[in-house]
């Protein structure tokens, strides 16, 4: 494409140009969720967003006769190298009109700025890290993505893959049916499970707050420590990520696994409040908020966001069980549907686990590496 640029962004205008793109790719998928433009100004925040205190990011456009035809940041998280002893880079907050030449340009960008900092392969897409929005999306396309889940046109599959980019690890979603869960071989394993596990579990105590998330936090780290492309949370990015989320939280949809008084895993749930910002067209606050209150009773499923176990009881039965235990509160809050996601395709227990409830794959995301 003659006259086509890539350059970084270096301006307020810019910024709002990077994010305001979506709205041209997407005008035509009507499954699409538009964000909160405060979130993505928020994420993309080297000074409001903590993961930049331990990685680099720089963003791009590629501009064609001064319009916008494409975007992409390149990542070095170095929490991440530091956590697998690799030396690896990332792309994410990749968008593109259906031009491959536009792509190429793209990731040749990423892949210049990735090498000068010395790392040998690129992985993606990440947004920015595995702690938020991650992995391309292969199938599934008619369906709208959950809270904090990714969406992206078709098409983006062959941009991705004709560069060079290959396989690295697949994700799924699984959808529950509240019809579906409650089988009589499922309720008698669970209830077998909390006698001889002597597991209890309690939910989320929104009046001790902060206690309540160190004891999330602690439990994440640990529980995620071995699982592929985890990184722990620094506090402050903890910290950030439960002062988001505070607003949506409901109490009964966060639930803690105990046994003997130690509290040993969680799952944390939410509303999939996309259900009413898909109503938002133009990703402003306060229509947002407005749709939020208004079309609250549309939402009828959850999204299982994570459920782990630290390693030393991973034995007990403890992640079937707070599945379990995630569909009865759900159930009893109204909610007909969950969306376990994102789960690793070989992550045997979850699987498993998501299966036993008579779960349904109907998403699947990919993320992809090359040798650069």
């Amino acid at each position: 494409m003659e006259g086509l640029i890539v350059r970084p962004i270096s301006s307020k205008q810019d910024t709002i140009a990077f994010i305001r793109f979506l709205w041209k790719v997407y005008r035509n998928y009507p499954a699409w969720v538009p964000p909160l433009m405060m979130d993505r100004k928020k994420l993309m925040d080297r000074a409001r967003n903590p993961f930049y205190k331990h990685s680099d990011a720089e963003f791009f456009l590629a501009e064609h006769e001064g319009e916008v035809v494409g975007r992409i940041a390149a990542i070095i998280n170095h929490n991440h190298n530091k956590e697998h002893s690799e030396n690896i880079g990332f792309f994410g907050f990749f968008e593109c009109i259906n031009d491959q030449t536009v792509a190429n340009a793209l990731f040749d960008a990423a892949r210049k700025y990735l090498l000068a900092q010395g790392v040998t392969a690129m992985r993606g897409p990440v947004n920015p890290s595995v702690n938020d929005e991650i992995g391309l999306l292969i199938e599934g396309f008619d369906l709208s993505p959950t809270v904090m889940m990714t969406y992206n046109p078709p098409y983006y599959v062959d941009l991705i893959e004709k560069y060079g980019f290959k396989k690295a690890k697949d994700l799924y979603a699984y959808l529950l049916d509240q019809r579906e869960v409650y089988t009589d071989r499922f309720n008698r394993a669970h209830e077998l499970v909390k006698q001889r596990q002597k597991l209890t579990f309690r939910t989320f105590d929104m009046k001790h707050f902060q206690d309540e998330v160190d004891k999330v936090k602690d439990v994440y780290n640990r529980a995620w420590a071995k699982n592929w492309g985890a990184v722990p949370m620094t506090d402050e990015e903890f910290d950030a990520l439960a002062a988001d989320l505070k607003p949506v939280i409901v109490p009964e949809l966060v639930i803690f696994a105990e046994k003997e008084g130690k509290t040993i895993g969680f799952a944390l749930s939410l509303p999939d409040i996309n259900v009413a910002l898909k109503y938002n067209k133009n990703g402003y606050i306060l229509p947002g908020l407005y749709h939020l209150f208004t079309k609250k009773k549309k939402i009828d499923l959850v999204r299982v966001i994570v459920l782990g176990v630290i390693p030393e009881y991973l034995n007990t039965g403890a992640g079937a069980a707070l599945f379990f235990e995630t569909a009865v509160n759900a159930r009893k809050l109204g909610y007909k549907y969950g969306e376990a996601s994102w789960i690793l395709e070989d992550n045997e227990r979850m699987v498993k686990s998501a299966e036993a409830m008579l779960g349904k794959i109907t998403k699947r995301y990919r993320i992809y590496e090359m040798s650069i």
